[in-house]
């Protein structure tokens, strides 16, 4: 399994790489597929099935994540009314309207942060860059640490292997990318990137123990197979869903990249 993971790893990041560094719509494409994916995984968790609702939410984040490029503000409306109409479209005794709307929001609002965060033009590829390798980085750490050392779960009763060694490891390696992106980007604050990071760091292990509750809720263990070895794409990229969110927010609230405090 480890080896099967490996080498799906290294196909998918050259690929993810180039098209962050690209920016624009090679990497608004990128995003908008996954999310489409996405919308067809959280659906089929759900319903064990893909009906009108799920095919709604795929379309609208596939669409918003493309309309982020120019319009990030219509893109997000068009996100809040995709989750409302999917969750009127959904059905009650199977999935719940609730949680069908919730998908949409949980899609569509990173998809587009992420393209929006890609579009600035003088922190753009260093951000998603940043997050991508921090996200990565995060779960190697974690993986690594958690086996070596072992110890007390960090939440048994989400996910029964995550332990509090992987989640310090994880913060470790993260850490330790931070300063290698702010050495290869020449940013100032190095060490501010490098707490930063290990901050992130937090935020994509509580975006992964999300993902788990909702798969433990649904009852499955991945979110889909469509990635070998990994499971779903959700499950490949629930930690970058939830930190995308985060920066996008805390970069809205201070006027300027996150990278650039």
């Amino acid at each position: 399994m480890l080896k099967t993971r490996v080498i799906s790893a290294v196909v998918m990041a050259p690929p993810a790489l180039l098209a962050a560094w690209m920016g624009g719509y090679a990497f608004a494409v990128l995003v908008a597929v996954a999310a489409a994916l996405m919308c067809w995984e959280w659906h089929g968790m759900l319903t064990k099935g893909f009906g009108p609702s799920g095919r709604l939410a795929a379309v609208a984040c596939f669409l918003a994540a493309l309309l982020a490029v120019s319009q990030p503000h219509a893109a997000v409306v068009m996100v809040a009314i995709c989750a409302a109409m999917a969750a009127l479209l959904a059905k009650p005794e199977q999935d719940g309207r609730l949680w069908a709307g919730l998908g949409a929001l949980y899609v569509g609002l990173p998809s587009v942060a992420l393209v929006w965060l890609r579009e600035d033009p003088a922190m753009g590829a260093a951000v998603v860059w940043w997050l991508l390798l921090m996200v990565w980085a995060t779960d190697i750490g974690a993986y690594a640490f958690g086996r070596m050392i072992g110890g007390p779960l960090l939440l048994p009763a989400v996910s029964p292997k995550k332990t509090w060694a992987g989640l310090v490891g994880g913060m470790i390696c993260s850490a330790l990318v931070g300063l290698g992106v702010a050495a290869v980007f020449g940013l100032p604050a190095v060490f501010t990137v490098a707490l930063l990071s290990a901050l992130g760091a937090v935020v994509a292990q509580v975006g992964d123990l999300f993902e788990s509750w909702v798969k433990r809720r649904c009852g499955v263990k991945d979110s889909s197979s469509i990635i070998p070895g990994h499971g779903g794409v959700l499950d490949r990229v629930d930690g970058l869903l939830s930190a995308a969110f985060v920066v996008a927010a805390m970069t809205l609230a201070s006027g300027q990249s996150v990278l650039a405090w």
